[in-house]
Formats: structure tokens, sequence, C-alpha cells
């Protein structure tokens, strides 16, 4: 049998479309999003794994991801377009990544491990009225297209020694792995790791032994995987659009699980009340630093100086 273990609600804060959990080693803070309110957060994450809310930046429109910088700059996924929150407060447009009024958004993001940043896209439309993409954003500020045939680009993850990259399709029920080198930038081709029969995979992250994480929209679960793709343990979530998952703390030991109530009518809301709040849970394994931005302004590592 599986092994289940259970999250607890950890913030008192809940969001509508809590999303993209981050741990900023360097400044001991959490950071996460709420899509539809606009919103990065920052909090820390106590001993006892509670999360209070230390600040909120919003900005115009949908927010999907965001990543940080050695220097403590952001990347922020809006709606269409890159934005560079720098330390000081001002907050810079980046490079664009859908065209105008496309009736899509961009979602999920995540550094690769030499600091590219990789961000996908989603419709928002009726599911299947647009085929979405999982673009790269290269040291210079250029945009490449990875992906072009996905149903909604979700979770973005790499094994410690980056050769090995996990993307999610959410809407096939699909997590991909394919072959990477972080020098170069070169990205195999797609191959199936795991495919669900319920629930919808969502944000993913990987622990110290190469095992992924991914949030289940849908099931109130976290799954972890070993590489060959087997289930290997279930964390159980008292809310069941879970949404994305990040290990955090000093020892990066604690596990944190955002989720929504996007779509959770009442009945739904008030049998699960701490819908949109972020979990934790301290699972065993230990987590992996999660890879920084690397800024625009660098050389590409490929170059020799």
């Amino acid at each position: 049998m599986t092994p289940r273990i259970r999250a607890r609600a950890a913030s008192l804060n809940r969001h509508r479309l809590g999303e993209g959990p981050v741990w900023d080693a360097a400044r001991n803070r959490l950071l996460w999003v709420d899509i539809d309110a606009g919103e990065v957060l920052l909090g820390t994450l106590g001993i006892d794994g509670s999360i209070k809310t230390t600040d909120r930046l919003a900005f115009a429109g949908t927010v999907g991801a965001v990543a940080v910088a050695a220097n403590g700059d952001l990347i922020i996924a809006g709606a269409e377009e890159l934005l560079t929150r720098r330390r000081d407060g001002t907050t810079e447009n980046g490079p664009r990544i859908l065209p105008p009024d496309s009736d899509r958004r961009l979602n999920d993001a995540a550094a690769d491990p030499v600091g590219r940043l990789l961000v996908g896209s989603l419709s928002l439309l009726p599911a299947g009225s647009t085929t979405e993409t999982l673009s790269v954003v290269d040291h210079d500020g250029s945009v490449r297209v990875l992906d072009a045939d996905l149903t909604l680009s979700n979770g973005l993850g790499w094994t410690a020694d980056g050769s090995r990259m996990y993307s999610v399709d959410t809407l096939r029920r699909r997590i991909s792995v394919r072959d990477y080198e972080p020098m170069t930038g070169y990205a195999g081709l797609r191959s199936n790791f795991v495919e669900l029969q319920d629930g919808y995979p969502d944000g993913l992250t990987l622990d110290a032994e190469d095992h992924v994480w991914v949030a289940v929209w849908g099931k109130g679960e976290v799954h972890r995987y070993s590489p060959a793709g087997e289930l290997v343990a279930v964390v159980d979530v008292p809310a069941p659009h879970t949404s994305s998952v990040a290990f955090a703390g000093p020892l990066l030991d604690t596990l944190c699980i955002t989720t929504a109530t996007q779509d959770l009518d009442e009945s739904a809301l008030a049998r699960f009340p701490d819908s949109g709040r972020i979990f934790t849970v301290v699972p065993g394994p230990l987590g992996v630093p999660q890879p920084l931005w690397g800024g625009f302004d660098r050389p590409d590592p490929t170059i020799d100086s």
C-alpha cells in the first residue's frame, strides 16, 4: 500500500488561485502568487510549519508565477509579458511572450539550472480552444518556443544534476520528461513519465533523491513518483484544488502546498473550509535548492569571455 501522510493548513489568508511557491533561501522567505488577484505574496516559515504573510506586491492583470534572482530581484509572469521587480520597488516591462489580446495568459514558470526562464501559457477560452506553448527566455531576453502543442502548460522541474527536465500538460493529465543540457539549453524530445487517471497534474518540484512531487488538482493530493514513474507516497490535503508545491526552510525539509478556491461552490467550500490556504508537511525526503533566475544582462554561459 502506498504510504500516506496528511498536510495541515499553515497560513491564515485564503486565495482564489494560490500558486507557484518559491523558497528564497538567501532571504529566508517564501514567495507565491494569487493569479487572479494579480499579487505576489511574501512570507516567513515558522519552525512549527506556519506561514505568515509579510508583504503583498500588486500588479495589473494576472500574475502566473514568480522567480527570484541572486540579488533579490523578481521576475514575474504577467498576463502576456514578463515584469522585473527590482529591489528598490520599481517595476520594468520585460520580454513579451504572448501577442496582445490573444485570449491566453502566462501560467507557471521556473528558472532552469543556469538561470534561463521557462514560462508556459493557458487559454482563457473553453478547454481545447487554443494550443498552448512552453517558451524559453534566454539570458539576452530573446524568446524561443520549446513546445507548441500543449493543452495547458504547467509545472516545471529539473533533476539535481540538471540532466532531466519534467513538465506538465494538465488537460492531458500528463507529466513528461526529457533530456536537458543546462549549459547549451538543449532540450530533448518529450516522453511520457506519468499519466494520471484521476485528477489533473499541476505544479511540481523534485527532491534530493530525484523523485517528483506533483500537486493533483481536483484530488486534494500531492503525489511522489520515483525516477521510474512509480507512485511511492501520497500527501493528503484537505482542499481539493491543490495547485503547486515547493520545499522550504533552512533544511529544505518542509513541503509547502498552495491551494485554490476557484471553481468550488458553496457546498464544497463548507466541506473544505481551508481551501485557498497554504498547507505544510515534513514528509521525510529533503528538497534541493530551486534554481535562481539569471537576469537579462549577463552573457550566455556558452560564450567564452
